[in-house]
């Protein structure tokens, strides 16, 4: 793919790896909260694919199962659309951001009412070669 057929693709696509070559996928609003899938998105940035996939495979965390799923969908976006090597790979960009809060009440002593806030994540991982992920941290 060209890097004009690339940039008319996707503006999501653009803010998360801009002109370089790499892949990405995400997973919106999911339910876990962004701070315990922050913990997650941590322990694989950086590392290449198969290991960061490794770890994920054994994480104790719950958020590890859908940072995995990410994961896995962004190589596939790699193999397919960019034509990457998977031995190659390096998780470039790993992001959690904040989804919407969903609000609920629960019952307390003498009437009362406390509120509960059901949190959502955003989760952004991208994939690039290990030569320019390389070549980004000398500049």
């Amino acid at each position: 793919m060209s890097t004009t057929d690339r940039r008319n693709v996707s503006a999501r696509r653009a803010s998360v790896l801009g002109e370089e070559v790499g892949a990405f996928a995400s997973a919106r609003y999911q339910r876990i909260t962004p701070l315990k899938a922050r913990r997650v998105v941590d322990l694989v940035r950086g590392l290449p694919v198969d290991e960061a996939l490794s770890l994920l495979a054994f994480a104790p965390q719950a958020a590890s199962e859908t940072v995995y799923k990410v994961l896995e969908s962004a190589v596939a976006n790699a193999e397919t659309t960019e034509g990457l090597n998977r031995g190659d790979l390096v998780v470039s960009v790993a992001q959690v951001d904040e989804g919407p809060t969903m609000k609920r009440w629960r019952p307390r002593a003498q009437g009362r009412a406390t509120r509960i806030n059901k949190r959502t994540s955003h989760i952004t991982l991208a994939v690039q070669p290990a030569d320019v992920v390389a070549a980004k941290k000398v500049k």
